[in-house]
């Protein structure tokens, strides 16, 4: 099918742009915060740098305890 038989291209549409748009915008705001936080870390000394280590690994220990504690909770419901 030519592009001259397409009934109005998604791309072509008000609504394509506007959603471009407003995921641009997304983008930029979420980027921004992304360099703020990267300069915040830079900033920090090692005795913090640690801390955050520390805080990021109990984090993760958490969330996979989370995790498998919830798919345990599911198969009960299966």
């Amino acid at each position: 099918m030519s592009a001259s038989n397409q009934p109005h291209a998604a791309w072509l549409q008000a609504e394509f742009w506007e959603r471009l748009d407003r995921i641009e915008s997304h983008h930029q705001r979420v980027q921004s915060q992304h360099d703020s936080a990267r300069r915040g870390l830079e900033r920090l000394n090692p005795g913090e740098i640690e801390e955050v280590r520390q805080a990021w690994r109990h984090y993760c220990e958490v969330i996979a305890e989370l995790d498998r504690t919830t798919a345990e909770f599911e198969s009960l419901h299966s």
